[in-house]
């Protein structure tokens, strides 16, 4: 009653100051009337300076520091979660869907920042122990809420005094705006991570917080579920009561979190790197068994990084109802196969999410070789780059590094010497899509070269210099002994859409073969330059075992029949000799003694000559010549220049006509011009009925002198035009193929190649280069076993037709190539290095869940999810935000726990000092490396203390305490959470 009073005495004497202050103001106006305005204005001023007037009518700094907070609160309420998202809400880097705004208030010469952390996407309910969540809504289980804290470098208030009277304002003001937001205050010294809080929850209850952490020495008692238990409970229960004697219904929630040993940690890879730091020599085979991609295919030119370094593993107890201390120390001894939910992340490498060009691997190296292709522009041979003189700046001579005789001579062996298989058909090795690529197969000796060439040197044009003349060489070598070319095919036709190297190689493997094959019919003329190649007769009675009856295919293209000449394993013209002949004569044939057939295939059907009753044969005719690319350019060019296509075209076939026709006439010797028409192209030739007739009799052996000849007559565009071929016929001798002259001159053909090769353009090799490297190192990642990753197919896919619409203007071989190219070709190089680092992932996942497919492709899923949009970065100088690390989690099915517990292998002997003090729970040996803990403990409102003298009560039940307990043996912090009626 005495404070009462003089509080009271205090406000009558401030009452009565406050009169007499205004009293002597208007007194002295008064007295002033004589003066203008102006002298009244500036006398007042002055008085009030001399008299230290005191403005009792305006508030407190106190007051207006909480009527600030109360307007920025009222703002923030009025605008609503979801429109402060679309002004200046900022999303966190940790989770998608919590936002912060932000104040700035002073008070007492002091600034202050106050944030306003909100979900707007929220259902109402607390963030669960999988969701990304703010280390306040975990800790507290709270949604939106403030954090008001001095803008300072610790960001934490020190001063416990002033804590409390930053929080009585705050709360104030969220009482007056009708808030129910709690708000917290950062407190202590930073590393403990420190708030205290409060919440105003109505007309009755407030909730306060509190957290703190111990950063060491833990005591034992708090390691273990039994003494947390007691902590909890020690919290609401009177300090005489022996805690393990009562009972106590706490509510429990648990989280462990486990980790597998990270590489680095294995106790192999250890020995190994000491071995080696003591002056051992590692082996091959220890190599192998600790690298982790040894079977992939790009470990044959680098070794990858591992990019999931770890897994972890969260094993989840969902909330139940414990009684005492012990029941806690039966669930310390629970295996984590017991938790009720299990789910899954990887630890990704650091270096996944950067593109700083730390990591090395083909996308490294295909922007080298871009680099290489702008240093070639304006050099005229390859010499050029090698000579000292000549080889450009000296910061390139510098840099331009040529590796030592000994390694070039490695390089040149895997290319040339070492025993390859040769795969005729490589489309085995890739990818659909690469084939719009104009580039070399993998396996061809082209494409392996510039796999090569990429880690050769660190692919300085130089260098590239160097190993391209020693390759040519080397290849010059081969044609002169007359060696096959290592996985080059020896036959069949030269394939357009390669690029033209590749396709002069395969040219000159074939002109190989049939050298080799000369020389070694004829070693005595072996080393002529022009001679013609015939087929020996051993060669002859081989093929004449698999001769095939020829069909007549109405598309009329010569080459369309089924089998009109077999020739070979080496691709050249076969025919049969004149004995050999004869038992493929009809027994029928009464003129077969007069007249003597070569070259047959056997009879074309039942097809019959029109000057004779005898059956026509298909010939054994001589391969069309080979021709690359430039070569049917510059027939395309000669036919353009003469106008008349269909006439110079015809001349230009008149070699292959001339042998086609000879070939014919010997093996039909009563043929004539309209016989080779129906057998070449037969839509040229156009039966009459009773011609098809007599056709369909033969064939059922009913031939006679009515039912023959066949009747027909040639087409109006042979008869049109025919004159040349007739005169092709008349002059044509009846030769069989072995005995023509060959069409195509291996030896003509074979230096014409060494010649291309040898005296290239620079930036012509480089494009080549560039093409077939892209495209062989894309085949190369196609052959990883990823487990049939859809995701990884289609992007892989699409890495293909990207690079073939990129590389399309580089196909042209006589574009030259300008800067913008060069842009183009470097951003190429970062869309290859992002699908890269995804293959690199779905291998390693696919690699440690053999057993467990569904868990890999799901990963797999959410992480290109969360990687796709960084994939779209531009250049790739800059690194991606740290703070958005991939935290997805997987949930495990019960099938598939054993599988993950097996990934977590006991740790050896090496690692026994990983362990410092168990904290129970292991998995396999292993420890958590965390543990959460929620203790709650829940009261009714209506009957208990809480209600008070509170008439209407509280029918619901609320949290009065909750506990959440984070740490290891080395590290525990506390949160604890208290609601009282006030």
């Amino acid at each position: 009653m005495a404070s009462t009073s003089n509080s009271q005495s205090s406000i009558q004497d401030d009452d009565d100051q406050e009169e007499e202050a205004l009293l002597s103001v208007f007194l002295y106006l008064f007295l002033s009337y004589h003066k203008t305005k102006r002298d009244i204005y500036f006398s007042l001023v002055k008085f009030l300076q001399i008299e230290h007037f005191d403005d009792f009518t305006l508030a407190s700094s106190w007051e207006r520091f909480i009527s600030e907070i109360e307007a920025v609160c009222r703002q923030w309420l009025a605008t609503g979660p979801k429109n402060l998202v679309k002004k200046d809400a900022v999303c966190l880097d940790f989770s998608k869907n919590i936002y912060k705004v932000r104040s700035e208030l002073k008070y007492a010469m002091k600034n202050y920042s106050m944030e306003y952390y909100f979900e707007p996407f929220n259902d109402g309910k607390v963030a669960d122990w999988i969701s990304t969540s703010h280390d306040l809504q975990q800790s507290f289980g709270v949604k939106d809420f403030l954090v008001i804290a001095p803008q300072s470098a610790s960001g934490v208030v020190l001063d416990a005094p002033e804590a409390s009277k930053l929080l009585s304002a705050v709360s104030i003001a969220m009482s007056n705006s009708s808030s129910l937001w709690p708000a917290f205050v950062p407190v202590h010294d930073p590393s403990r991570r420190a708030y205290i809080g409060i919440q105003n929850m109505g007309t009755i209850f407030t909730r306060r917080f509190e957290a703190d952490r111990i950063g060491s020495q833990v005591p034992i008692k708090l390691m273990h579920l039994e003494g947390l238990y007691e902590l909890f409970v020690s919290k609401f229960a009177y300090s005489t009561v022996d805690l393990s004697m009562h009972l106590f219904k706490v509510h429990f929630r648990m989280k462990l979190t486990y980790r597998t040993l990270p590489t680095d940690d294995d106790p192999e890879v250890q020995q190994e790197s000491e071995f080696l730091e003591s002056g051992g020599h590692s082996e091959f085979e220890t190599h192998n068994k600790i690298q982790w991609d040894d079977d992939c295919p790009w470990s044959e030119w680098y070794s990858a990084e591992d990019p999931v370094k770890g897994l972890e593993l969260l094993a989840i107890w969902s909330e139940r109802t414990v009684d005492s201390s012990l029941d806690m120390a039966e669930l310390e001894n629970a295996s984590p196969l017991e938790a009720d939910k299990w789910f899954i992340f990887p630890n990704l490498s650091p270096h996944l999410e950067s593109s700083d060009g730390s990591t090395i691997g083909f996308a490294s190296q295909l922007r080298l070789l871009v680099n290489a292709l702008d240093s070639s522009l304006g050099a005229q041979f390859m010499e050029d780059f090698v000579s000292v003189e000549n080889s450009g700046s000296d910061n390139m001579k510098s840099s331009a590094v040529i590796p030592p005789p000994t390694v070039l001579d490695r390089v040149l062996k895997d290319l040339f010497h070492e025993d390859a298989e040769v795969k005729l058909d490589f489309a085995d090795a890739e990818n659909k899509n690469s084939r719009a690529i104009k580039g070399a197969p993998l396996e061809s000796p082209f494409a392996q070269f510039c796999l090569h060439a990429l880690w050769f040197g660190n692919c300085n044009i130089r260098a590239i210099a160097v190993l391209w003349i020693e390759f040519v060489r080397e290849i010059r070598w081969c044609w002169e002994e007359s060696q096959p070319l290592p996985r080059m095919p020896t036959n069949g036709t030269v394939d357009l859409s390669t690029c033209l190297i590749y396709q002069k190689l395969h040219m000159l493997a074939i002109c190989i073969e049939k050298k080799h094959q000369e020389n070694k019919e004829h070693p005595d003329v072996g080393d002529k330059k022009t001679s013609p190649y015939i087929e020996g007769k051993a060669q002859i009675t081989k093929q004449s075992s698999s001769l095939l009856e020829v069909t007549e295919d109405s598309s009329g293209e010569r080459d369309s029949l089924t089998a009109r000449n077999d020739l070979g394993s080496h691709g050249v013209a076969t025919s049969l000799s004149n004995s050999e002949q004869q038992n493929f004569a009809s027994p029928t044939d009464t003129k077969l003694s007069e007249y003597i057939r070569m070259g047959s295939a056997g009879v074309v059907g039942s097809t019959m000559l029109l000057n004779s009753c005898q059956q026509m044969h298909a010939p054994f005719t001589q391969d069309p010549p080979l021709m690359t690319e430039d070569m049917h350019e510059e027939r395309l060019k000669a036919v353009e220049a003469f106008g008349d296509s269909f006439s110079f075209s015809a001349q230009l076939e008149k070699e292959i006509l001339s042998s086609d026709m000879s070939a014919f006439k010997a093996a039909n010797p009563d043929a004539v011009f309209e016989d080779f028409i129906r057998w070449h192209s037969p839509r040229d030739w156009e039966n009459d009925d009773n011609g098809e007739l007599a056709v369909s009799q033969a064939k059922a052996g009913e031939v006679s002198k009515n039912e023959w000849p066949p009747r027909g007559r040639l087409s109006e565009r042979m008869s049109d035009h025919g004159s040349s071929w007739r005169k092709i016929w008349n002059e044509a001798p009846s030769l069989p193929a072995f005995k023509q002259k060959p069409l195509l001159d291996p030896n003509r053909e074979g230096e014409k190649v060494l010649h291309y090769l040898e005296t290239m353009r620079p930036h012509q090799l480089l494009e080549q280069m560039v093409c077939t490297a892209f495209r062989a190192a894309a085949d190369t990642l196609n052959r990883t076993a990823f487990g049939g990753l859809k995701l990884m197919t289609s992007k892989l896919g699409q890495l293909c037709l990207t690079m073939a619409s990129t590389l399309k203007s580089l196909q042209r071989n006589s574009l030259s190539v300008d800067s913008e190219i060069i842009e183009d070709l470097t951003r190429l190089c970062v869309i290859f290095e992002h699908v890269e680092k995804l293959l690199t992932v779905a291998a390693s996942l696919h690699r440690k869940f053999l057993q467990a497919p569904r868990l890999s492709e799901a990963i797999f899923s959410d992480f290109y999810n969360f990687y796709l949009p960084k994939m779209g970065t531009g250049s790739g100088s800059h690194d991606i935000d740290k703070s958005q690390e991939f935290t997805k989690k997987q949930q495990i099915m019960a099938r598939e726990k054993e599988v993950v517990a097996s990934m977590f292998t006991p740790p050896t002997a090496n690692q026994s000092w990983r362990k410092v003090l168990s904290l129970g729970n292991l998995l396999n040996g292993h420890e958590p490396i965390l543990r959460e803990i929620i203790f709650s403990k829940r009261d009714h409102v209506s009957g208990g203390y809480y209600a008070g003298s509170y008439a209407g009560g509280y029918p619901q039940e609320i949290e009065t305490y909750r506990m959440y307990l984070c740490g290891t043996s080395n590290d525990l912090r506390v949160a604890l959470a208290v609601a009282s009626c006030d």
